[in-house]
C-alpha cells in the first residue's frame, strides 16, 4: 500500500463546529489524510465526531484514520485505525488486522523501538510510526526517538509514519532521513492560515522523490 504525504492528527476538541472548520481547512490545503483522536470526549460524541469527519474526507477525497478505536472505524466505516500499545482488541494486532479487513488500514505506533516495528510488519500492518521525534506540546512526556529510526525502519517494506513535535522547519529532515507520512497536530491545527500550512507540508512531499 502506498502511503504519502501530510496526515492531520486532530485536536481533542468537544465542538463538533469548530472541528469541522479546522479539518476542512486542512483538506482544502490537500492533506491526503485525517487521523480523528480525541482522548477525552464521551463515546457518543466520538462517534459523531467521527462520522461527521468521514463525511467531510470523502467530499475531499482524502482517507479518514480512527485513532485508538479498531471497532469505531469499523461501525462508522472509516478507511482504517492506528493502535497505540494496548489498543488493539484484547491487545492483539492480528485481532485488529482481522477486525478491519484486508481493505482498511492499519497503522501500528511502536514509539522508538524497531522490534514492535517488526512485529508490527507481521500482523500485517499498512504503517508503522515512530516518535516523538522531537519534544511534543500534544504528548510532552512521550518516548523521544532518535531520527537514525525512520531509515533502519524501512527494513521492514513498510511506510514509515514520524510524529511528536514536527514543524514545517524540523519536517525536511524527516522526510529525508526516511519518512513516507508525517503526522501533525500543533504544527498544522495552530497556524493562522490551516490551509496554507497543509499546502506547505504537501510541497516539502513533491520536492523528495518517493
Amino acid at each position: 500500500m502506498t502511503l504519502r504525504g501530510l496526515c492531520a492528527v486532530t485536536v481533542d476538541d468537544m465542538l463538533l463546529p469548530r472541528l469541522s472548520a479546522l479539518v476542512k481547512a486542512a483538506l482544502d490545503g490537500g492533506t491526503p489524510y485525517v487521523q480523528y483522536r480525541n482522548k477525552s470526549a464521551p463515546r457518543a460524541l466520538r462517534r459523531a465526531q467521527a462520522a461527521e469527519m468521514l463525511r467531510i474526507c470523502r467530499g475531499a477525497g482524502a482517507k479518514l484514520i480512527i485513532n485508538d478505536d479498531v471497532w469505531l472505524a469499523v461501525e462508522i466505516g472509516a478507511d482504517g485505525a492506528h493502535v497505540g500499545r494496548g489498543d488493539a482488541p484484547g491487545g492483539s494486532l492480528l485481532a485488529a488486522r482481522e477486525a478491519l479487513g484486508a481493505k482498511r488500514i492499519l497503522g501500528v505506533s511502536c514509539y522508538a523501538d524497531l522490534a514492535l516495528g517488526e512485529e508490527a510488519a507481521k500482523a500485517g500492518a499498512d504503517y508503522i510510526a515512530f516518535g516523538s521525534m522531537f519534544p511534543s506540546r500534544t504528548k510532552p512526556g512521550a518516548t523521544r526517538a532518535p531520527l537514525e529510526v525512520l531509515g533502519q525502519a524501512r527494513r521492514f517494506g513498510l511506510p514509515v509514519v514520524a510524529i511528536g513535535g514536527i514543524t514545517l522547519e524540523n519536517a525536511p529532515q524527516l522526510i529525508a532521513a526516511g519518512a513516507d507520512m508525517l503526522a501533525v497536530v500543533s504544527d498544522l491545527f495552530d497556524a493562522m492560515d490551516i490551509k496554507a500550512r497543509a499546502e506547505a507540508y504537501q510541497k516539502l512531499f513533491a520536492a523528495v522523490p518517493a
